[in-house]
């Protein structure tokens, strides 16, 4: 039988399929090939010994979190209580880039803000956009449903930006339990215990535990440098250039005049820290 994880707790994987959903174990064969099912995975499973038999060909993968299959990251980005990350939001879209996952930012917590402070904000947002990243903001619920029909999105972003929030939003069945911000840390409280995937319309939601640290360690410089999308516009002399130390680097000279400085810093710091 044929179906997908829709969530995992401990060693108990649900499943979801035409026949409804089934708790089922994984075979030991997978432990003992390091092989770990995700959530979003289609597996074959037998209905009967209730055990996942195979795990189907992934689209493509997370390790943090553990999900597969996704074709849409919405990114709930925080313009308040949680601040603003441009670190965060740019990491982000490094591992959507080289996963081949398609980001959405999603904006939170505008109301929050003094008009001064968002017409600063919405002129990096501007930014994003003329890369090509589509921006949202998270009170355009039915916009946001018709962006993920007939697809598997995860949520993800600052721990406190109100991902919970925004799912409970979009279908009023749905009862992700949230929590307050903490003001002494000034970041949001972890709330969702458990990968889980739901249906909501005709897509399918990824809910995930929060999380503000992301290891780009995993991945190589010229992946991440890949990654930044906007670099490939300028033409360096240098095949390998790492936009780093070069004297010729035309990456470089366009810094705040076509390339977001925030962007730039963002990328010598990631290939630095690896």
């Amino acid at each position: 039988m044929k179906g997908q994880i829709i969530k995992i707790v401990s060693d108990d994987y649900f499943i979801d399929s035409t026949l409804g959903e089934f708790v089922c174990k994984a075979r030991g064969k997978f432990r003992k090939d390091n092989i770990s099912p995700k959530v979003g995975d289609y597996v074959i499973f037998d209905i009967d010994k209730k055990v996942i038999e195979k795990i189907l060909s992934r689209k493509n993968e997370l390790d943090r979190p553990l999900v597969s299959n996704i074709d849409e990251a919405f990114i709930v980005t925080s313009l308040k209580k949680p601040d603003f990350s441009d670190n965060l939001l740019d990491k982000l879209l490094v591992v959507c880039e080289i996963n081949n996952i398609k980001p959405v930012i999603c904006i939170t917590k505008k109301d929050l803000l003094s008009k001064d402070e968002f017409a600063s904000l919405k002129n990096i947002l501007k930014y994003y956009k003329k890369l090509g990243y589509a921006v949202i903001y998270n009170n355009k619920i039915r916009k946001i449903k018709k962006m993920f029909k007939n697809k598997t999105v995860v949520f993800t972003g600052q721990t406190g930006a109100g991902k919970s929030s925004l799912i409970n939003k979009l279908d009023k069945n749905l009862d992700f339990e949230t929590n307050e911000i903490s003001e002494a840390l000034g970041r949001g409280k972890h709330t969702t215990r458990y990968v889980t995937l739901v249906s909501i319309g005709k897509g399918k939601v990824v809910d995930t535990p929060g999380f503000s640290a992301v290891d780009l360690s995993v991945y190589s410089n010229d992946q991440i440098k890949k990654a930044f999308v906007e670099f490939d516009k300028y033409k360096c002399p240098y095949k390998d250039c790492t936009h780093t130390k070069e004297k010729e680097c035309e990456v470089k000279k366009h810094i705040n005049n076509g390339i977001l400085k925030s962007r730039y810093n963002n990328y010598i710091k990631f290939i630095e820290k690896r």
